[in-house]
C-alpha cells in the first residue's frame, strides 16, 4: 500500500494506489456503511417480537430505535472531525469492531434495559465509522471516478435502506415470533468479522508521522452535543399517543438557546485561529448548502415512507412482516440500477438529474396513497409493489447525484467533516420525519378506533402520514430546482465574461 511522505497531515493529500487497490478498499467502505444503514431499519419489523419477548413499553420500544439513531448523529461529526486529522483507517477498524461487539450484546440481550444500553453504543460505533467512509471515498477518488464512486455508494445505501425491512422480517419467519428478533442482530457477527478482516488488509493507512497537535474543541463538542440531544428528543418522544407528554416540546427552547451558544462560541474559536468543530465556512459554498439541506429533507421522508408502508401492510391488511418487506424489493433493485446510471449523469447534466428524480419519487408517493385508498385489499400490496419499483429510479437519481455535487467544491482535506455533517442532516431528518409521519398516522388510529372500520381507520392513518411524507419531498424538489437555477444563472454569466473576453 501506498503511504504519504513523514510530515504530511493524513488528510491534506489523496491516496496514491492502483485502481484495484483503490476498488477493493472502496468495496470494504460501502459494505460497512450498508450494514450500519441495515440497522436503521430492519429493527423496526422486530419491534412486535421484541415487545412480546421481552415486556418492552411503547416509550422503550420507541428508544430501541431512536436511541441508535440519536448517538449515531452526536458522534458523527467529531469523528470526523478526528479522522480528518488523524487515521481514518484506525477510526473505521475500531468503529467496526465496537459496532460488531454491541452487535452480539444486543442478541444476547436479557432484558430491555440491556438491549437499549447495546444499541446506543452500536449508534456511537456508527456514528464513529461512517465519517470515515466518506472521508476515504474522497481521498480515494477524483472527478469522474469520485462521481462513479459515489454513484455505487449511493446505491448501495439505498439497497441497505429499502432491503432492510425485508430481511428483518425473512429472519424472524426463520427464528419465529419470540427470538427471531436476535437473528437480527446476530447477523451483523460473522458480516463484522469478515469486514474487520478485510479492513485491516485491504484499506490504506491514512496516518503520516505528522507533529501536529490533535484539535477538537471540547467546549464546542459538549454544545454541540446538547443542540443535538435537545433538538431529537421531543421528536423520538413522539408516538401519536393520546398520553404523550407535551411538555417534551421544551426541550426545543433548550435547543434554541444551545444552538445560538454553538454557533457564537465556534465563530469565536475560529476568529483565534483554532479549528472550529464545524467551520460554518463550508455553508458558504452553496453547492454544499444546498445539497445538505435537501438530503436531510429528503430522508424526513425515505425512512418514513417504507415504515408507514411496513405498518399499513401489516396493521391494516394483516400481512406477515417478512412478506411486507418484500414489497420495497423493487425499490431497492431499481434505486440501485439509477443510482449507478444517475453517478454518470450528474456529471455531464448536473443537478436537473436529482430534480427529475425527486419529482418520480413524488410520484411514487402519490401513486402508494391512492393504491392504499381505492384498490381491493388483494392486490393493494402488488400495485404498492409496482409504484416502489418505478419510484426507486427517481430515488437512485436523488441521492448518489447529490452526494457527488454536494461535496463537488469540498478540499479533501475537509471531506469527512463536511460528509459527516450531511450524515447528521440525513439522522436528524430520520427522526424528525418519522416521528412527524408516525404521529399522524397513530393520532389517527387513536381517534378513528372507535368510530371506523380497522381497514378504513388504517386507510386514513396511512394517507394521513404520507401527507408528511411528500409534503418534505415537495420541500426537497423546491431546493433543487432554486439551486438548479443558481447554477444556471452562474453558468450563464461565466460565459457572458468569456465572451466578452474573447470579443
Amino acid at each position: 500500500m501506498a503511504r504519504k511522505p513523514d510530515g504530511a497531515h493524513p488528510a491534506t493529500q489523496n491516496i496514491q494506489l492502483t485502481d484495484p487497490q483503490k476498488w477493493r478498499a472502496f468495496a470494504v467502505c460501502v459494505t460497512v456503511a450498508a450494514i450500519t444503514i441495515l440497522d436503521l431499519s430492519k429493527v423496526n419489523v422486530a419491534l412486535p417480537s421484541i415487545e412480546s419477548a421481552l415486556g418492552a413499553g411503547s416509550t422503550e420500544l420507541q428508544l430501541i430505535v431512536s436511541g441508535y439513531v440519536l448517538t449515531f448523529g452526536l458522534f458523527l461529526v467529531p469523528m470526523g472531525r478526528i479522522g480528518d486529522q488523524r487515521s481514518r483507517r484506525g477510526l473505521f477498524i475500531i468503529g467496526l469492531t465496537v459496532f460488531t461487539l454491541a452487535s452480539v450484546a444486543c442478541a444476547m440481550a436479557p432484558d430491555t434495559t440491556t438491549l437499549l444500553i447495546a444499541r446506543l453504543i452500536q449508534g456511537m460505533a456508527a456514528g464513529t465509522q461512517m465519517p470515515q467512509v466518506l472521508g476515504l471515498i474522497q481521498q480515494l477518488f477524483q472527478g469522474k471516478e469520485r462521481a462513479r464512486a459515489f454513484g455505487l455508494f449511493g446505491a448501495t445505501i439505498g439497497v441497505a435502506t429499502a432491503f432492510g425491512p425485508t430481511i428483518g422480517g425473512f429472519l424472524i419467519a426463520i427464528g419465529g415470533a419470540t427470538d427471531g428478533w436476535r437473528w437480527i442482530f446476530w447477523m451483523n457477527l460473522p458480516l463484522g468479522l469478515i469486514a474487520i478482516a478485510l479492513a485491516i488488509w485491504l484499506l490504506p493507512a491514512t496516518r503520516g508521522r505528522s507533529q501536529r497537535k490533535l484539535e477538537l474543541d471540547p467546549v464546542g463538542v459538549v454544545l454541540f452535543g446538547v443542540t443535538i440531544v435537545a433538538l431529537m428528543l421531543p421528536f423520538l418522544f413522539t408516538t401519536g399517543s393520546p398520553s404523550d407528554n407535551p411538555s417534551r416540546w421544551w426541550f426545543l427552547v433548550i435547543f434554541v438557546l444551545f444552538a445560538g451558544a454553538f454557533y457564537a462560541w465556534e465563530r469565536r474559536y475560529a476568529g483565534q485561529g483554532r479549528v472550529p468543530l464545524i467551520p460554518f465556512g463550508l455553508f458558504r459554498i452553496s453547492s454544499y448548502r444546498n445539497g445538505t439541506m435537501l438530503q436531510a429533507i429528503y430522508f424526513s421522508a425515505l425512512p418514513a415512507m417504507f415504515l408507514l408502508t411496513t405498518l399499513f401492510l401489516q396493521g391494516g391488511l394483516n400481512i406477515e412482516p417478512v412478506f411486507a418487506g418484500m414489497v420495497t424489493i423493487g425499490f431497492a433493485l431499481t434505486s440501485a440500477v439509477a443510482s449507478w446510471v444517475g453517478g454518470t449523469l450528474v456529471t455531464r447534466y448536473g443537478r436537473i438529474v436529482v430534480v427529475w428524480g425527486l419529482a418520480i419519487v413524488l410520484l411514487c408517493v402519490a401513486a402508494l396513497v391512492v393504491t392504499a385508498l381505492f384498490s381491493a385489499p388483494e392486490v393493494t400490496p402488488y400495485m404498492m409493489a409496482v409504484a416502489l419499483f418505478f419510484g426507486g429510479m427517481g430515488g437512485g437519481l436523488v441521492i448518489s447525484p447529490n452526494q457527488t455535487l454536494t461535496l463537488a467544491d469540498i478540499p479533501v482535506k475537509q471531506g469527512g467533516l463536511a460528509g459527516s455533517v450531511g450524515q447528521l442532516g440525513q439522522r436528524i431528518g430520520t427522526a424528525v420525519g418519522s416521528a412527524i409521519a408516525l404521529a399522524l398516522f397513530y393520532a389517527t388510529i387513536y381517534r378513528e378506533t372507535d368510530t371506523a372500520a380497522d381497514i378504513v381507520v388504517y386507510h386514513d392513518a396511512y394517507g394521513y402520514g404520507m401527507i408528511a411524507v411528500a409534503v418534505c419531498i415537495a420541500i426537497a424538489l423546491v431546493i433543487a430546482a432554486i439551486d438548479l437555477s443558481s447554477r444556471s444563472k452562474k453558468a450563464a454569466k461565466k460565459a457572458g465574461k468569456k465572451s466578452a473576453k474573447t470579443a
